[in-house]
């Protein structure tokens, strides 16, 4: 079972125009807000990567707005944010061994990434409705090379709901807000 205390969200390049061609564009924005105030609202840290921002440009506004409140983005040139020494000790100093991933591509950079955090011993709960690629087929496709890896699908509504863990309390009545 995830806890919350153990969780770290990790969102991959949504960014630029990139993330606007994304095959479900507008859903994916919307799973991924969802996603992020979920993770605010039981303060799970979020690391957030960029590749390239200097060409491909920064993370969509949408996010940005809700991640500026806890954090800032972490560019890399790799395609694994594994390989970008900022990302990796920010990771290590969170303490916490089970990653949240989402993000795009689902083939190539959230999947380069899953495969590096396996391989370190994190455990990977790879969030199929708030990760895409630019079509369907690429998408479905890394999703099954993650889970071949190790990587535990889930969805947003599921993941939240399983940290919430009791139908129960104040945070439970804003989660139910929140997914609603």
């Amino acid at each position: 079972m995830l806890k919350p205390e153990e969780c770290v969200l990790v969102i991959v390049d949504v960014q630029g125009k990139l993330a606007q061609i994304m095959e479900g564009s507008e859903k994916l924005h919307q799973q991924l807000q969802t996603l992020i105030q979920g993770a605010q609202l039981f303060e799970i840290p979020i690391l957030w990567l960029e590749q390239l921002p200097d060409k491909l440009g920064t993370t969509s506004p949408e996010l940005q707005t809700l991640l500026d409140k806890t954090s800032v983005p972490i560019a890399k040139v790799h395609f694994s944010g594994w390989h970008c020494d900022e990302f990796k000790q920010a990771l290590i100093h969170t303490h916490r061994k089970q990653i949240i991933l989402a993000g795009i591509e689902t083939h190539v950079c959230v999947y380069q990434t899953c495969g590096d955090l396996l391989a370190n011993q994190y455990s990977v709960h790879l969030v199929a409705d708030a990760v895409s690629s630019r079509n369907q087929t690429n998408k479905q496709l890394g999703i099954q090379m993650m889970i071949t890896r190790g990587a535990l699908l889930t969805n947003v509504e599921s993941l939240l709901f399983e940290l919430q863990h009791q139908a129960q309390g104040e945070r439970f009545k804003t989660l139910l807000k929140l997914i609603k």
